[in-house]
């Protein structure tokens, strides 16, 4: 069975997700047959594993840091939040039921197997899990419900690296209250949840480290536990978020970026889902990506993209509401490029049809009428990797010619619930884990063009034709080269692994977990 070591916060946005990243890239550089584990994860970014199944983004992106593919077993319990109906609550990859918090909790036995189901499956493959908590677990209320920090801690017997974020101001007094409140009970085997913590990690530091150094001589002493490394503030990094699009990507242009000649502009849905659809723009040197509501930015796009939504009626009725739908449709009449992904897709469409109400009240709701389509919500979430090929010539056509794309080898997954109709037809889509049947996917309508593929920017081919078809429209030469987004991430994650080695004690962990035979690597690595 494998070793555990875990990284729990001092509360959400800590740090937690990235640092499991970058330790399993560190521990995966050495030698290390590593795996990341979340046992329950609360977010809206998801990935759908070979299996078919839904698992946390960040999970899946820190399997691609430890070289190995995403399985269900990594994160066996994901909650998407649906607003007022509460959760969808995913189990082992798959849809359960979508539950109220005191619901979800009456089935906590059953939600306890199946996770500790899946560590013992995952250990059994790995000589190294690197476990990541969930929020704080200090929250007293939870201690006898929660199944993602300390019960998780002492199942795996797991010892505890805790993470706080300094930049919010506190993080001394919640390593010292997270402690505290951990030490009042005493387990039946003598110890106490505090026991399992063995050190501090402060993140996102901004200071003069000799005005900190006194902070974490004092945080030791009262603790009795070592800081073992602290992290400075590094801004966005460029790799995959958890459930929150970076603050840095909410603000106005970083200088340097008003001379980028391409715009796109997604739009900042309250509950948008897979974010990380568009972190391929990132790395594109003529882009200027913004995640915005603003109406000068939609005015001023080249490109504007509806996201996926969790609760796409909702967020329908939203942009609605604040007149965005509005500057959408006359941005689209006017010419701007308009694409929807998912529920974006689903929001382009003439309407959206929901009988049985399962995502809503709204038995059907108009669309924004830029898509010949209509789509009808059921019961049955679609799950699944794919492979795609270009079938329209009406929008793509035009930018092949200045594009090394390889139209028919297009990847993704696809996430969703209910199905699409009317003019539907961009693309052919062969799902991996089903029949070897193609089947119609996408619409396409002048200007206007949506699709249910996950990940479709992640083609280098594809993302450079819809760049140059922007490029185009204004007239400047299309580009040449081709980015290649799997390189700039590799790059992203070594970098971040870089840092992460350089700043913490990573032969304390080792000792931690009993793996003295990687002293003399990781003494190379410093």
């Amino acid at each position: 069975m494998a070793k555990a070591i875990m990284i729990q916060g001092t509360g959400s946005g800590a740090g937690k997700s990235v640092i499991v990243a970058g330790l399993c890239r560190i521990f995966r550089n050495m030698g290390i047959k590593v795996a990341p584990f979340k046992s329950q994860n609360m977010a809206l970014n998801s990935f759908i594993t070979k299996e078919g199944g839904e698992i946390g983004r960040a999970t899946a992106f820190q399997a691609e840091a430890a070289g190995i593919e995403p399985v269900n077993d990594m994160n066996p319990v994901l909650l998407k939040a649906t607003g007022e109906a509460g959760c969808q609550v995913i189990l082992n990859g798959s849809v359960y039921a979508t539950l109220k918090a005191h619901e979800y909790y009456e089935i906590k036995d059953r939600v306890w197997k199946e996770i500790t189901a899946a560590y013992d499956r995952l250990a059994k493959d790995y000589d190294l899990i690197v476990i990541e908590g969930a929020g704080s677990p200090a929250e007293i209320n939870l201690q006898d419900e929660e199944v993602v920090n300390m019960r998780v801690a002492r199942y795996t017997d797991a010892p505890v690296i805790l993470v706080g974020d300094i930049d919010k101001g506190g993080v001394f007094a919640a390593f010292y209250g997270t402690v505290g409140l951990l030490g009042d009970r005493v387990r039946e085997d003598g110890r106490t949840d505090a026991d399992y913590i063995k050190a501090f990690i402060v993140n996102k530091f901004r200071g003069d480290m000799n005005i900190l150094r006194p902070g974490l001589r004092m945080i030791e002493e009262k603790t009795d536990k070592p800081v073992i490394g602290t992290l400075y503030y590094h801004g966005d990094l460029g790799l995959d978020e958890e459930d929150a699009i970076p603050a840095e990507r909410w603000k106005q242009s970083h200088k340097g970026e008003y001379h980028k000649p391409v715009k796109i502009v997604v739009l900042g849905l309250r509950y948008i889902s897979n974010f990380t659809d568009f972190d391929s723009f990132m790395y594109e040197p003529d882009v200027e990506l913004k995640y915005s509501l603003d109406e000068m930015d939609i005015k001023s796009a080249d490109l504007i993209i509806v996201p996926g939504s969790k609760n796409t009626v909702t967020d329908l009725l939203f942009l609605r509401e604040n007149g965005i739908d509005k500057l959408v449709r006359r941005a689209a009449e006017n010419g701007t490029s308009v694409a929807g992904i998912c529920g974006g897709y689903q929001m382009l469409g003439q309407k959206i049809v929901d009988p049985d109400n399962v995502e809503s009240s709204h038995a059907e709701i108009d669309g924004m009428d830029l898509l010949d389509t209509v789509t009808t919500m059921d019961r049955t979430k679609t799950t699944c990797q794919l492979s795609a090929n270009l079938v329209s010539q009406k929008w793509f056509g035009a930018v092949q010619s200045t594009s090394t794309c390889k139209w028919n080898q297009l990847k993704g997954y696809e996430i969703h619930m209910g199905h699409t109709t009317g003019d539907v037809g961009l693309f052919n889509i062969k799902r991996l884990n089903g029949s070897n049947d193609p089947v119609p996917d996408g619409s396409v309508k002048e200007n206007v063009w949506g699709t249910y593929i996950h990940g479709i920017f992640d083609n280098d081919g594809l993302r450079t034709a819809v760049i140059n078809s922007l490029r185009m429209k204004k007239g400047l030469p299309p580009r040449e080269e081709t980015t290649n987004y799997h390189s700039k991430k590799e790059e992203a994650i070594e970098r971040w692994a870089d840092i992460l080695g350089k700043s913490l004690d990573i032969c304390f962990i080792l000792r931690e977990v009993g793996m003295e035979y990687c002293m003399n690597k990781t003494e190379e690595m410093k």
